[in-house]
Parts: structure tokens; C-alpha cells; sequence
């Protein structure tokens, strides 16, 4: 594979060339980036909703002192990972904008798979967080019959 280009040179074999000039570097444009999904602002509140009072839940049915600050973090985690997100929508040059509720409702909104309609989309946006409360629910009553 490798081998001393001096042999090669001395033998007529290979050949020097000047490098290679650089093109200037082309100026890439920012790629437009949908950070709303479309989606309007109302079910990503809903969901935030849905892990605080999870969070409520939990903190109500099993109220002790040694909870208070775990349960700060997580509220703290839930918010940051939703905030961040609604941050970035309202970023100066972000062109896209989340979608007004009437018009979800009229429209639907378009996925991978084809057009989903507004009652199909929220179902599938707000089934996973409701889940999470009605389980919280669950916990605190099998908590109060236990203890």
C-alpha cells in the first residue's frame, strides 16, 4: 500500500502537480425548521398539564417533607422540557407558526401517514399523558386502601 515515492519519481512513473486551487466557500442558507409541529399551543398545555397534576397527585397521596424537593425537580424537568421547545418557536427568525385552533379543527393536520384529523391527532398527542394521571390516580387509591 504504501511505498517511497522517490523510487516512482526516479523511475519516470509519477509525477508532482500543483494543489488544487479552493473554491470559495458557499454560503449555506438556514434550513427551515417546523419547532411546532403545527400543532396548536393548547394540547402542548394540555400536556404539560397532565404531568404536573400526575406530579400533584403523587405529591398529595404520598405528602412527605423528603418529597417536597424531588418533586420540584421533576415539576422543574417537565417545565424546561416543555419551555425550551416554546422558546424555540418564538425565536426571531422562526417562520412557522403554531396552528390556531379553528383551523385544526377544520383542517386537521398532515403526518407521515397521511391527512389525521383534529380529534385523531389530539387523541394521539393526549393519550400517553392522560394515561399517566388516570395511573396516578390508580396508585393513590391502592396507596389509601393499603395504608
Amino acid at each position: 500500500m504504501t511505498e517511497q515515492i522517490q523510487t516512482k519519481l526516479e523511475a519516470g512513473k509519477a509525477r508532482l502537480v500543483s494543489e488544487p486551487v479552493a473554491r470559495p466557500a458557499v454560503r449555506r442558507h438556514q434550513v427551515e425548521t417546523d419547532r411546532n409541529f403545527e400543532l396548536p399551543s393548547a394540547l402542548f398545555a394540555l400536556t404539560v398539564g397532565c404531568y404536573l397534576g400526575f406530579l400533584g397527585i403523587m405529591l398529595a397521596s404520598f405528602s412527605a417533607p423528603m418529597l417536597a424537593i424531588p418533586m420540584v425537580i421533576f415539576a422543574g424537568f417537565v417545565l424546561a422540557g416543555f419551555g425550551v421547545p416554546a422558546i424555540w418557536v418564538r425565536l426571531k427568525d422562526n417562520a412557522s407558526m403554531p396552528m390556531s385552533l379553528g383551523r385544526f379543527k377544520l383542517e386537521g393536520i398532515m403526518t407521515h401517514t397521511g391527512r389525521c384529523s383534529a380529534r385523531d391527532a389530539s387523541v394521539q398527542m393526549l393519550l400517553l399523558p392522560v394515561l399517566v394521571v388516570v395511573w396516578g390516580c390508580a396508585i393513590a387509591v391502592i396507596a389509601a386502601f393499603v395504608i
